[in-house]
């Protein structure tokens, strides 16, 4: 589990340097180029992804109670005490908003893109996290 885990936290960290560097956009930007705004809700959608990929490895291997949405996904992962309640609570919408990129197309509001764009450094957090529980696992 833990190789697997390491190897999707690599291209989690590549996806959200790439957010990164397009972080520096204003709102009105990412309202005018549909490229860099194609560019940014796929990286979103790629990161979250491996979040919650990497959060139900972790539920399985750990033996807690499966998740019913994504977001609960990140909410067990606070309740397991492998992420802080605090941080998980407001990680968890992470999860719904993944669904929005996935099939609500025209749906999608800038300035939740936007939003989600601005708040890249959770990634930097779960990660972290994610990376102490690593630790302190056996293989």
């Amino acid at each position: 589990m833990k190789k697997e885990i390491y190897i999707k936290m690599k291209y989690l960290k590549e996806y959200v340097d790439n957010l990164r560097d397009m972080s520096s956009c204003t709102l009105q930007q990412l309202k005018q180029d549909k490229k860099l705004r194609g560019a940014v809700e796929r990286y979103l959608q790629l990161s979250i992804e491996i979040a919650l990929e990497v959060g139900e490895m972790i539920i399985a291997h750990e033996g807690l109670r499966k998740p019913k949405k994504h977001q609960e996904v990140i909410e067990i992962l606070g309740e397991g005490g492998i992420l802080p309640k605090a941080f998980a609570k407001k990680f968890a919408p992470a999860g719904g908003f993944r669904n929005i990129l996935v099939h609500m197309y025209e749906g999608i509001e800038v300035v939740e893109v936007y939003k989600n764009l601005k708040e890249i450094s959770d990634f930097d957090t779960f990660a972290k996290h994610i990376a102490l529980y690593l630790e302190n696992k056996e293989e």
